[in-house]
């Protein structure tokens, strides 16, 4: 997660492997127990998925949601 967070001027890849990081790292608090954890590493996963989304949008790579 750590070296992701670090790396992610790099490529947006490296913030979809966070994003992916951070939610196992959600599921690893859930099931041990520590709920705040688990919930604190879920909003971080989807604040890194929606910025890796974003990114990816703007190189033409994901396709970008149309909204009502």
């Amino acid at each position: 997660m750590l070296v992701c967070y670090a790396l992610e001027h790099r490529s947006h890849w490296f913030i979809l492997a966070f994003a992916v990081a951070c939610a196992l790292g959600s599921i690893y608090g859930f099931l041990q127990g520590a709920w705040p954890f688990g919930l604190v590493e879920a909003v971080w996963a989807v604040v890194a998925l929606r910025r890796w989304g974003r990114q990816a949008a703007t190189l033409g790579i994901a396709p970008q949601r149309r909204g009502c």
